[in-house]
């Protein structure tokens, strides 16, 4: 038997969302990150989650999500960790491709390019 109110509390509860990860995609989790972390072979360390959180501010200022340009993010990245050593540090972190991989730790879509083999960053 259903119960009214509970039942329509269910159906439209908000996502919760992560306090430290606030422009993270509503279906993400950080258990989700550690899953495909570890089955990558990967420990997330503080310098990872800044990583997946720059990542996720930058999409999410981005309405069309499909239209990142791979050069932008790039360079955004780049910026962004500059004082660690930029891209350098980036791959030091994620072997895989600090685009493709964290994209994927970080619950988004990578730009097309940046899971090409022939590109560099590969998954």
């Amino acid at each position: 038997m259903l119960h009214v109110s509970t039942d329509i509390n269910q159906l439209t509860r908000e996502p919760v969302i992560d306090p430290d990860f606030p422009h993270a995609p509503p279906e993400w989790t950080r258990k989700d990150a550690m899953t495909i972390a570890g089955s990558e072979g990967l420990e997330l360390t503080e310098d990872h989650w800044e990583t997946i959180r720059a990542l996720q501010a930058y999409f999410a200022q981005h309405e069309d999500q499909t239209t990142i340009n791979l050069r932008e993010l790039h360079d955004a990245l780049e910026e962004h960790f500059h004082a660690k050593g930029g891209l350098k540090y980036l791959y030091t972190l994620f072997p895989g491709g600090p685009i493709a991989q964290s994209c994927r730790l970080a619950g988004l879509v990578a730009p097309f390019i940046a899971t090409d083999p022939g590109f560099g960053s590969v998954a």
